[in-house]
């Protein structure tokens, strides 16, 4: 189970001159009404039947049930239960089995009493499936339940209408992956630019960066990149940091969870978009803010230019105490993401990733003409790359190591390529040094996988990433994936970091970058 952040009484500190920008930035979404496939004969149902449709691919929306009778005049409810699926496997799970930590309330399940017949039933809630499985439990001796059919109004900021331009390629793989990679974008494309349609259906700032990305690469759509990033800014701790998510279903609310590489991805967030539009008021109105998350984080950098690693896998420490956990301390634990895997000490990966912002920052400088904050960027990285080299690099094997253990992985090496600690050609030895020893600490999500192919493709190793997206999305795609994942590993499909695989969500924005991959790196 992951750190959980539960701040007593926490009040975020909101700007309503920067939430009401984000509010005139929010979109008008698009309705598409679809009608699903009946999977079967079509046939009254009696108490114990059961009717599948089929939606053809992965879906967001509003469902409404067509129902009628046939036999008597119903003498009593129907009494229905309804499931949603974003693969087919899903409908045959059983929900009572579920034992995860993440709240079974993410299940897509439902227990309908149908008064009269026939009837229009539109469900109030928004859903994220491909396929409904509809259960009769009860109807009377005098009739049966009749589903003429089942319709979905599909929502989303975007249509394919909207899609700037299709992939120039022959490969069909190819063609394939990047059609899943848009249209898992394009469903997590909401009011906000969502994690998950399913779950957690939140604006996470580590999703939004590579959304962004793909977004500029085939919708373009530059307001809704703008909404999230003032919606991150106008709600923030107290102390200045950015939170991990932003809560947007009725007030706009700050989550009590701070992961100090999504808070720095705020500031290649703000340098990429910026680079996209030239949005001179973006830049003035947010930079302060981009700035004060790297003065956060340099906090914690010691004297010898490495950031303070903590006593556990998950890199956490408190500040001024390298002892203790995030909760003991009210919440101002130093816990960073880097991907969904407990056993990867995360010091290595985040000095890369402070470096990395650091680079962004710098472009923000000197966009801005700030010449202190140029010299204090110039400064910060030549300390950091130089406490990288010396401290965490071992030389005899060609990689970086993590922590008191020194532990090698591969989010290690890649975050410090991208960093660009390293000249292009060290860095294609590294990388393959990491594949030499076998790949340690496999990477558990489509997150990570995206920035070992960039740290590939940076290093020279072209051919080498095309292995990587055609092995792992197009595995994806295999075994029937209309979007993308959450979180995937080959071996082990049903693996979940969650407790329970019910919960894994089968449309996820973070897994959507090979649209931007294929694009950017014109393969």
């Amino acid at each position: 189970m992951a750190n959980v952040s539960i701040i007593e009484g926490f009040q975020p500190k909101n700007d309503p001159v920067l939430l009401e920008k984000a509010e005139s930035l929010k979109p008008e979404l698009k309705v598409t009404t679809l009608t699903g496939s009946r999977m079967g004969e079509e046939k009254a149902l009696k108490e114990g039947d059961q009717v599948r449709f089929d939606f053809g691919n992965h879906q967001v929306g509003y469902v409404t049930l067509h129902l009628s009778h046939q036999g008597s005049h119903p003498d009593a409810p129907a009494f229905i239960k309804l499931k949603f699926a974003e693969r087919a496997e899903e409908m045959d799970e059983d929900s009572s089995e579920y034992e995860g930590w993440i709240s079974r309330g993410w299940i897509q399940e439902e227990w309908l009493h149908i008064d009269q017949l026939p009837a229009e039933v539109r469900l109030p809630r928004r859903y994220a499936f491909r396929y409904i499985q509809i259960d009769v439990l009860a109807t009377s001796l005098k009739y049966q339940l009749k589903v003429d059919r089942v319709t979905c109004e599909a929502v989303s900021a975007v249509s394919m209408e909207d899609l700037s331009e299709p992939l120039q390629t022959e490969d069909e793989l190819l063609k394939k992956i990047d059609q899943v990679s848009i249209r898992t974008l394009m469903n997590c494309m909401q009011d906000v630019f969502e994690d998950g349609p399913k779950r957690d259906r939140r604006l996470w700032i580590g999703d939004l960066r590579l959304q962004a990305k793909a977004n500029y690469k085939t919708f373009k759509n530059y307001d809704l990149v703008k909404r999230c990033l003032y919606l991150f800014a106008g709600s923030r701790f107290p102390d200045g940091r950015v939170s991990a998510n932003i809560f947007t279903d009725g007030e706009v609310e700050a989550d009590d969870s701070y992961l100090a590489d999504y808070a720095l991805f705020f500031v290649p967030l703000l340098a990429e978009y910026y680079a996209e539009t030239k949005d001179q008021e973006a830049l003035d109105d947010l930079y302060g803010i981009a700035m004060e998350q790297i003065d956060i984080v340099m906090r914690q950098v010691g004297e010898d230019g490495v950031v303070k690693d903590g006593e556990n896998g998950f890199w956490c420490f408190i500040d001024g105490d390298d002892e203790g956990d995030a909760e003991k301390e009210g919440g101002n634990g130093f816990w960073c993401f880097i991907d969904w895997n407990n056993e990867i000490n995360k010091q290595a990966s985040f000095q890369g990733i402070l470096i990395y912002s650091l680079r962004y920052a710098l472009k923000l400088a000197q966009e801005k003409q700030d010449a202190k904050r140029i010299g204090m960027c110039r400064g910060a990285i030549e300390l950091l790359v130089k406490g990288a080299k010396e401290k965490l690099f071992d030389k005899e094997e060609m990689v970086f190591v993590s922590g008191k253990a020194r532990q090698v992985s591969t989010a290690s090496q890649a975050w410090m390529v991208l960093a660009q600690v390293f000249d292009q050609e060290t860095n294609r030895k590294i990388l393959r040094a990491i594949r030499e020893k076998g790949l340690p600490y496999h990477m558990a999500t489509p997150y990570m996988m995206h920035h070992y192919c960039e740290a590939l493709i940076q290093s020279g190793e072209k051919e080498e990433a095309m292995k990587v997206i055609k092995g792992y999305w197009g595995k994806m795609i295999e075994m029937g994936a209309d979007t993308f994942w959450e979180t995937f590993n080959p071996e082990d499909p049903e693996e979940s970091p969650y407790g329970g695989s019910m919960v894994n969500s089968y449309c996820h924005a973070w897994s959507c970058t090979p649209a931007y991959l294929l694009r950017e790196y014109e393969f």
